[in-house]
């Protein structure tokens, strides 16, 4: 039986270099791995949020199945609908899909940076005291230095006090945030 091709798939990456001239498409393992792609990226869909699933466009059958998925707490019927979502995505063009989400993942690493930034200084502010204020300073000479000696004080004050950060620590964890940008 001879297979056509479909000109809704990508083309192989690898090729055969002696084709069969009687087989004439992608292989079964071309196809399942396309497939497996394809719900693998479903999935990252149901995890959206509504706002972020509703920019996308998406077609109404595929936006219904992934609002639907959320809602199924049975193992065997999510695994079914994942199934469907991933048959569902198949049939579209999923370059805008997936530069959206390798956009949404960049941004989700960029601010994991600034968050473990602003934690770095903080933690080096609360057990280097007045050394490490400096050296804060010396990368923000526009530095309100009162104001920052105040928030490490208090800060290394209650980490001595309690072993652990409280008010005044998540103050100049804010505080750092902002100043980092």
């Amino acid at each position: 039986m001879k297979r056509l091709p479909r000109p809704d798939r990508h083309p192989d990456p690898h090729p055969d270099p002696h084709p069969d001239p009687l087989f004439d498409g992608p292989s079964k393992s071309v196809l399942k791995r396309e497939a497996h792609r394809a719900q693998a990226l479903g999935e990252q869909l149901i995890g959206l949020s509504e706002a972020e699933l509703s920019a996308l466009e998406l077609p109404e059958a595929l936006h219904e199945a992934i609002v639907a998925a959320r809602s199924i707490g049975s193992r065997g019927g999510g695994a079914r609908q994942r199934q469907y979502i991933g048959k569902l995505m198949r049939d579209i063009d999923l370059t805008r899909v997936r530069q959206t989400l390798g956009a949404k993942a960049a941004q989700s690493a960029l601010e994991a940076q600034r968050f473990q930034r602003a934690e770095n200084w903080r933690a080096r502010l609360i057990s280097g005291g007045p050394t490490a204020l400096t050296a804060l300073q010396e990368a923000y000479p526009a530095l309100d230095a009162a104001a920052w000696r105040g928030r490490v004080a208090a800060a290394t004050a209650e980490h001595e006090r309690s072993g652990t950060g409280g008010a005044a620590s998540r103050e100049l964890f804010r505080a750092l945030r902002e100043l980092l940008g």
